[in-house]
């Protein structure tokens, strides 16, 4: 049978919030706070049973220091099945880790993420969950795995995404 083996980048970019306060002359002032999120995990669910679960990970324990994040592929996709997806996002410097996924998922018409493969990828990621208005979410998928090849995949999660 043939595989798709995939390499997943270390993907996610740092999410910014923002939000606005008041200074002393009563002028907004944009405050610009990030979570921090050290953990992605991708987790993909063949629909048939009889093929792996496969597991995506980034970890990058020092958020932006200067060590690079580790990456982690628990198996191939199966060539030409269909996976359902979860991401999730975790700050791990926190005991215990603090799931950033659930404030993503309440804050959804603010929030989506962003799935793309490299040319040489045979993939189809479509969006299973959306925000209050109908428009993507992300952190639910469906993963279609074409014919068999190698390439990334890349998840980006983004703070105040245009939407539609």
């Amino acid at each position: 049978m043939k595989t798709i083996k995939i390499l997943f980048l270390s993907t996610l970019l740092a999410t910014a919030l923002i939000s606005c306060g008041d200074d002393d002359d009563g002028i907004p002032v944009l405050i610009n706070e990030e979570e921090v999120i050290t953990t992605v995990n991708l987790t993909l669910t063949p629909t048939d049973s009889s093929n792996p679960t496969v597991l995506l990970s980034s970890v990058d324990s020092d958020g932006e220091g200067p060590d690079s994040p580790v990456i982690t592929v628990s198996g191939n996709l199966v060539a030409n099945a269909t996976y359902t997806g979860s991401v999730s996002f975790l700050n791990e410097t926190e005991s215990p880790a603090e799931d950033i996924t659930v404030e993503v998922e309440e804050e959804d018409d603010e929030h989506q993420v962003f799935y793309t493969t490299s040319s040489s990828l045979s993939i189809t990621t479509t969006y299973s969950n959306f925000d209050g208005d109908g428009n993507p979410l992300g952190t639910l998928i469906s993963l279609n795995a074409g014919d068999a090849g190698t390439g990334t995949y890349t998840v980006t999660l983004r703070h105040e995404p245009m939407k539609p």
